[in-house]
C-alpha cells in the first residue's frame, strides 16, 4: 500500500510541475511579445536618435 501511495504522490507532483512549467513558458512568451512591441514602438529623442523605452 505504501509504495502505491508513493507512486501516486510522485505522479501528482510531476503532473503539477509539468503544468507549472507549461504555464511559465506561456508567461515567458507573453513577456517576449511585450518586450518586442516595446522595442519596436519606442519613441525618438530630441536629437533624432532612438530613446530607451525602459527605465534601468
Amino acid at each position: 500500500m505504501v509504495p502505491l501511495l508513493i507512486v501516486l504522490l510522485l505522479a501528482i507532483i510531476l503532473f503539477g510541475a509539468g503544468f507549472a512549467v507549461k504555464i511559465l513558458w506561456w508567461i515567458a512568451l507573453a513577456v517576449l511579445v511585450l518586450w518586442l512591441l516595446g522595442f519596436l514602438a519606442r519613441g525618438t529623442k530630441a536629437g533624432g536618435g532612438r530613446s530607451r523605452w525602459y527605465r534601468w
